[in-house]
């Protein structure tokens, strides 16, 4: 079970489903369930989905919006992102999430 922090802005997103896509460097953790922590903010979402490339490979012009939902265009997604992750140029995963089955 992956335990992300979550910057407030971000966890709001994911919270209110704006936000179905959450990307993260590195190679996949393992688990179906994805823990957000912001703050003393606990969110537990299911992982429906998961997708691992370069940054350009998983944000493409019909998904940036689900994963930063106040982004313009394609570009501006990027750019939010590149800024989180300055000087990171490998693989990224892009988890696909959702409401967990109990809620």
């Amino acid at each position: 079970m992956p335990v992300f922090r979550t910057k407030k802005e971000a966890f709001e997103w994911l919270k209110s489903g704006k936000k179905q896509i959450d990307v993260r460097k590195n190679k996949p953790y393992n688990g179906s369930i994805a823990v957000y922590i912001s703050g003393r903010n606990v969110l537990r979402m299911q992982i429906l989905k998961k997708e691992t490339g370069k940054l350009v490979e998983i944000v493409h012009l019909d998904n940036f919006k689900s994963i930063i939902p106040s982004a313009q265009n394609l570009d501006a997604a990027v750019e939010y992102l590149r800024m989180l992750y300055v000087d990171y140029d490998g693989i990224f995963t892009a988890y696909y999430v959702g409401p967990l089955e109990s809620q």
